[in-house]
């Protein structure tokens, strides 16, 4: 039974069926192989009766309302302030204000279409090349599943049953570096372009700008703040983010009205709980892999071959290179989380460490034809042909490989924080 299972599992994916229905239609046969189907019902929604996925609907809300709430531009105006003036003023502002941006909403799509809608037009007024103005927006935004609070982040800590806490200190380290790879690159093309830097700001329009920024500055203050500081449970902080996303878009930066809040509501929610079906799904069907004895049999192979740990990340990255190109990122990651976590142990990688290097995968994935979807979000936002946006990303895809080998190999990059603030 199992192998007509995995046949027609791998039949669906070929014919390009949806993940969720994939997953779903194979855990439901294997289930539902002594005739009764209930038990695979009753996984679904034991799956789902989780305190930890509840902060995913929070999240998506967050996000939602950062999105349209007007807390872009004064997060951007704050940026433009003090780096404005020099080489690519306003490519470093899109690499700072997505950095500060994704410590709020923890999306990646939302980041880019925040920051995109704003900076890009401004860029290409600027003289900017579109494709470098596009690149800069799009690997920029990437940063809203690396930096904490990350919703990757979630799926992954739920997926694999480990601390989310510990997963977004982890992201912490390897976002900024990531930040300060695309600033440098951007600094140093923007002199080689000569590409002209802003007029002086007087100190005290400095200061307003800031003081203006301050109640957004705060967020993730508020949120991370309560959550490590062990005011807040994971669930609470993800609750907190959204109460203080909708007072600061509705009272304070006032880019919501308040007739607009409940189809925002709507639609975030509607969001979330496509989210949220699909993570069932993939537990039942991650049980359904356990069961099978698929992790075993793959774990005693590891152990004939004699693989090591530096070979068996370094086979994941390219495979996970090669499906980021055609599915989306949380397709890749209910792929490959269920079967790939219980070889981490005996191999000897850390599952938070591998949680980090997943996750820059998947912003990778993100800039990659033919599904990339920033791509294609910065292409209808700049108005550019899709194949200039992917020649302008590919340098920044470069910078992120490079990236992606110093976290695979050089561990400590993503666990000296959580070992550092989170005992055992």
């Amino acid at each position: 039974m199992a192998a007509i299972v995995t046949l027609v599992f791998f039949a669906l994916l070929v014919i390009g069926a949806p993940i969720y229905l994939t997953m779903g239609v194979s855990a439901a046969a294997m289930f539902g192989a002594a005739g009764n189907l209930l038990p695979f019902a009753q996984k679904l929604i034991d799956e789902l009766n989780s305190v930890t996925l509840l902060a995913v609907p929070y999240f998506v809300i967050a996000a939602t309302f950062m999105e349209r709430g007007g807390v872009a531009r004064a997060l951007i105006d704050a940026a433009a302030a003090w780096v404005g003036r020099l080489p690519g003023g306003l490519g470093l502002v899109a690499v700072l204000a997505c950095t500060i941006f994704a410590a709020m909403c923890g999306s990646s799509v939302a980041t880019a279409i925040a920051m995109g809608t704003i900076l890009v037009p401004a860029m290409l007024r600027g003289g900017y090349a579109r494709g470098f103005a596009s690149g800069i927006v799009g690997a920029s935004g990437t940063l809203g599943i690396l930096i904490p609070p990350s919703l990757a982040f979630v799926v992954y800590g739920v997926l694999a049953d480990i601390s989310i806490p510990r997963l977004f200190l982890a992201g912490v380290v390897p976002g900024l570096m990531q930040a300060a790879m695309l600033a440098a690159y951007i600094l140093w093309f923007s002199r080689r372009a000569g590409y002209a830097v802003a007029d002086a700001m007087p100190l005290q329009e400095k200061l307003h700008r800031t003081w203006y920024a301050i109640p957004a500055l705060s967020v993730p203050v508020i949120v991370l703040g309560g959550l490590y500081g062990g005011i807040v449970t994971l669930t609470e902080s993800a609750a907190l983010s959204a109460v203080v996303a909708i007072v600061l878009s509705l009272f304070v930066y006032r880019g919501i009205r308040p007739a607009d809040v409940l189809p925002a509501m709507a639609g975030a929610v509607r969001n979330a709980a496509v989210i949220m079906i699909i993570i069932a799904v993939a537990l039942a069907f991650g049980h359904w892999v356990t069961e099978t004895g698929l992790t075993s049999r793959a774990v005693g192979l590891i152990k004939d071959w004699n693989v090591q740990g530096w070979q068996f990340l370094l086979a994941i990255n390219i495979l996970l290179l090669i499906l980021g190109m055609f599915l989306e990122v949380y397709s890749v990651m209910l792929l490959i989380v269920p079967v790939v976590v219980p070889m981490l142990a005996p191999l000897g990688i850390d599952p938070i460490h591998f949680g980090v290097v997943l996750t820059i995968n998947m912003e990778i994935a993100l800039l990659t034809p033919p599904v990339g979807l920033n791509l294609f979000v910065i292409a209808n936002i700049s108005k550019t042909p899709l194949a200039e946006v992917v020649r302008g990303t590919m340098p920044f895809v470069a910078l992120m490989l490079c990236l992606l080998a110093l976290i695979t190999y050089v561990p400590v990059f993503s666990t000296w924080l959580p070992a550092l603030m989170l005992a055992k």
